[in-house]
């Protein structure tokens, strides 16, 4: 059974964007136009993943957050809104939120992040070590170890990050700018940090760093992740 999203927000014309992102994504979802609707949903029954607009009529996101918390419901929230302040950034994250994406987003991007915090979620919650494998390799999302044919591949924090984006989405097309965007969780890009750490993971993960068999250049459009 697919996981499935809840979509909170006021905006009808935003909410089918998002519904179409998630159903892209192989996951189910279900709509809420208020704060109100989504605590009464979540009375009835549970979801994977919260996507949850932050200016709305009536109850707010936030307050929305400070309830589902209140109420110990442990469900990942990824706040979606099209306030750009770090204060907001931070106090949502502080008062409980997973996540912060704004608008206008890049659809890509949030698919790769919903499906990333729902299986982070899952694995904390059951305590086992989940992995990805993926042809000759195996990640480990608790201890974040990365296997090569059951050898070990030492990973920097920053490479991790990129390696479990790439293997969480196998043959997805990545631009420097999303990379930059997701890794770096800003929107102005660094090019040179984006190629310096494509080159050290290369360098780890490839039998020819120069004519890469895995993480591939897609000419003009970006980086993808290839299993043969």
């Amino acid at each position: 059974m697919a996981d499935t999203v809840l979509i909170v927000d006021d905006d009808r014309a935003v909410q089918t964007m998002l519904y179409k992102v998630i159903k892209s994504n192989g996951l189910e979802a279900e709509t809420a136009s208020s704060g109100e609707e989504a605590l009464k949903l979540l009375s009835e029954k549970s979801f994977d993943l919260i996507l949850l607009d932050v200016n709305m009529g009536g109850m707010d996101g936030f307050e929305v957050i400070e309830v589902i918390r209140g109420k110990n419901i442990k469900t990942p929230i990824i706040i979606v809104s099209g306030r750009k302040e770090d204060y907001d950034t931070l106090y949502g994250l502080d008062i409980g939120a997973d996540d912060y994406i704004t608008k206008p987003f890049n659809p890509v991007t949030l698919g790769a992040k919903v499906k990333a915090l729902i299986r982070r979620s899952k694995a904390s919650t059951t305590g086992a070590g989940a992995e990805i494998t993926a042809g000759e390799f195996r990640y480990n999302t608790n201890t974040l170890r990365l296997y090569k044919n059951d050898t070990e591949i030492p990973l920097s924090a920053k490479e991790n990050a990129m390696i479990s984006l790439f293997l969480n989405n196998i043959n997805r097309i990545f631009t420097q700018e999303m990379l930059y965007e997701m890794l770096w969780g800003e929107a102005i890009i660094d090019e040179n940090a984006v190629m310096v750490y494509i080159n050290r993971l290369r360098q780890k993960i490839e039998e020819d760093p120069s004519h890469p068999k895995y993480l591939q250049n897609v000419r003009g459009l970006g980086y993808r992740f290839v299993i043969s």
